[in-house]
């Protein structure tokens, strides 16, 4: 016999929500891992230079990724809420514990297929679902940031067993192994 447990209709899920027309879907920016990796390059550590610094750098960077229009002006608000996001995703691409949690709005749709849709109303908002999906996936941990004080580029490591190290084997990961090589060879 099957007996059936009473549930809590507070526990229960009542019902799906309406659709937002503000939204924008994270699946209109490609592979959300991409889109991640570009954000975090918007500070380039080499070259001394943050792309979204400024509004209107904020605008430009949105607008190069094709989001342009999506989210309405932006304000010295949402940029700050887009540099606070880009310092936590740095954090944890680079392995660093980062204490600071951050809400962020996001909205979470079950597709008629049965698949999970993230769309938001912010473009900080946006960023967080593309990297929610990635940890979702569970390729997060394939966002990295190289090791190399110089550099400190973000990539998507694409190794079979997860374990590229740098940023690009001709340029960081030479340096860090000629390094190497001198301090073992030097006369004691």
């Amino acid at each position: 016999a099957v007996s059936r447990r009473r549930r809590s209709p507070q526990r229960c899920y009542t019902g799906y929500m309406p659709a937002t027309r503000d939204l924008v879907r994270l699946d209109a920016c490609g592979d959300p891992a991409d889109l991640i990796v570009r954000f975090l390059n918007t500070l380039d550590v080499e070259a001394g230079t943050d792309a979204i610094d400024t509004l209107d750098g904020w605008a430009s960077w949105l607008s190069a990724q094709g989001l342009q229009g999506c989210f309405g002006p932006q304000d010295a608000s949402a940029l700050e809420r887009a540099r606070e996001l880009r310092g936590d995703l740095r954090a944890l691409a680079s392995g660093r514990q980062h204490a600071q949690g951050r809400q962020v709005d996001i909205q979470v749709s079950l597709t008629v297929d049965g698949q999970l849709e993230l769309s938001a109303s912010t473009a900080a908002g946006l960023l967080a679902a593309a990297a929610a999906t990635v940890a979702i996936q569970e390729r997060i941990d394939r966002v990295k940031i190289c090791p190399a004080d110089d550099c400190r580029w973000a990539f998507y490591d694409t190794s079979r067993n997860r374990s590229r190290q740098w940023c690009s084997m001709k340029v960081c990961g030479n340096r860090a192994k000629a390094r190497a090589h001198r301090r073992r060879s030097a006369p004691v």
